[in-house]
């Protein structure tokens, strides 16, 4: 595909040049010109144009024999552009005027009333709609990829005792299985907005035309089914104007990336020799140009970098239609470039993700030691006390004097001996200690939702079925 090419001189006319005395500077072209990045959405300009075209036709609006020489045009500008032979005029501003002018060369007149009925406003909205659909499903793809990846690596670690933290500080045993779970299950709502979102995208414009509709006998739900829209868009001045649908899709990409970049400070965080819960395939990693010994997590470090990109873009986009009166203005020109590089951010960081999780290298001995270090079983040994008839108050408080008094002797809650257990509370047995094992807390969460491997198992299942 060839680049766009500076404008000829002297200048071909544009489509609405005959109003205006003077022709546009070569600088305003450049400025107002969206040719370099809109062009991405040629197929859908060529698909919606064919649609239209083929109810101007059924609507008498147009002849078969302009139909016929609208498909055969468009027919050989398709192979032009897969070609990479079609040239790309910075003269006809956006991708929508070169495809409509090289039809025209190609075809006469029939493809100067291909445009007849509608706008460029109403033909921009349906072109972005329908991009906007296709890459919402390519990314559904992508989700459930990186949602079979993360089922996987759970499934080969559904044993594996991992600290569960808040505040950074160990907390509670869990599984790595179930830890990675988590992600899964925010995956699973991301994929939910985004069929919710696809739901209002799927509507048509087509019809509206520049902003109160037209004078033709067109048939808009005609276009729509041909088209795969749910419906169309019932008022013609929302049609053309608002992009809401754009900021939807943002906002739900950003809390794509939100869950992305915290999956990634917890890789980045792991992979550090002073935690060294795991390790990272090299491919997703660099070095240093002057320490010899780095390997740095640079993948999950863009992502993280890479989610601030994709919040600005979103609040690009409402900081756009903020202050836009009805119905089209040049404003919305600027909606393609933010929205077409979340897009591309969010594609390729879930792509790379999908790969980089089946080469994660667990290190449990560092995961186990851990566990060691933060009397994670306190509150299995505070449940234990209040099974056994003491108000869960007065567990805590036992349980509370027993950690401290192990922080004093540099030891963990297991390695008292029974009669010091005792000394925090009278009702502690020798059954006490199976509590206070990593296992014993691990298999003791046995109910929908808990850590315990046999539930995590049974949540691997359902999360199978619904992939």
């Amino acid at each position: 595909m060839t680049e766009p090419k500076p404008p000829a001189s002297p200048a071909a006319p544009t489509a609405w040049s005959g109003r205006f005395s003077e022709p546009v500077s070569d600088l305003v072209k450049r400025y107002t010109a969206s040719v370099f990045f809109d062009r991405r959405m040629w197929r859908q300009d060529i698909r919606a144009s064919l649609a239209h075209a083929r109810m101007l036709a059924r609507q008498g609006i147009i002849a078969a024999t302009d139909l016929a020489a609208i498909e055969q045009g468009m027919a050989t500008i398709t192979g032009e552009i897969e070609a990479g032979g079609f040239n790309w005029n910075l003269d006809d501003e956006d991708v929508h005027l070169n495809i409509e002018k090289r039809l025209t060369a190609l075809v006469g007149d029939a493809g100067k009333r291909l445009h007849t009925g509608r706008s460029r406003n109403d033909q921009v909205a349906t072109d972005i709609r329908l991009w906007l659909r296709d890459t919402i499903d390519d990314i559904d793809g992508l989700l459930r990829d990186f949602q079979k990846a993360l089922l996987d690596t759970a499934e080969a670690h559904v044993d594996t005792p991992l600290p569960g933290f808040t505040h950074l500080q160990v907390a509670q045993p869990v599984t790595f299985g179930h830890h990675l779970l988590a992600y899964f299950e925010m995956l699973r709502r991301d994929r939910e907005r985004f069929a919710d979102c696809r739901r209002r995208v799927n509507r048509l414009p087509l019809g509206a035309a520049a902003l109160a509709g037209t004078t033709f006998p067109i048939d808009r739900e005609a276009v729509a089914r041909e088209l795969g829209f749910e419906s169309v868009c019932e008022n013609s001045l929302d049609a053309v104007s608002d992009r809401d649908f754009a900021i939807e899709f943002c906002a739900a990409a950003s809390l794509v990336m939100t869950h992305i970049s915290r999956f990634s400070e917890e890789l980045i965080l792991w992979m550090s020799p002073r935690v060294g819960f795991i390790d990272l395939a090299d491919r997703f990693c660099t070095g240093s140009s002057i320490m010899p010994q780095k390997k740095n997590p640079d993948v999950p470090e863009l992502a993280r970098g890479k989610t601030g990109r994709v919040f600005g873009h979103l609040m690009g986009l409402l900081t756009l239609m903020k202050g836009q009166p009805l119905a089209y203005n040049k404003d919305n020109q600027e909606d393609k470039e933010p929205l077409f590089d979340t897009a591309d951010t969010l594609s390729d960081t879930l792509r790379i993700f999908a790969d980089l999780v089946p080469g994660i290298k667990v290190k449990p001995e560092a995961m186990a030691a851990a566990l060691r270090q933060g009397y994670a079983t306190a509150t299995d040994l505070a449940d234990y006390l209040v099974k056994k008839g003491l108000p869960f108050r007065d567990a805590h408080e036992a349980v509370a004097r027993a950690v401290r008094a192990c922080e004093a002797r540099g030891c963990d809650l297991p390695e008292l001996t029974l009669d010091e257990l005792r000394s925090f509370s009278p009702l502690v047995g020798e059954d006490a200690f199976a509590v206070l094992t990593v296992a014993g807390s691990l298999a003791a969460r046995d109910h929908l939702g808990g850590t315990a491997p046999a539930q995590v198992r049974a949540a691997i299942a359902r999360c199978r079925t619904r992939l």
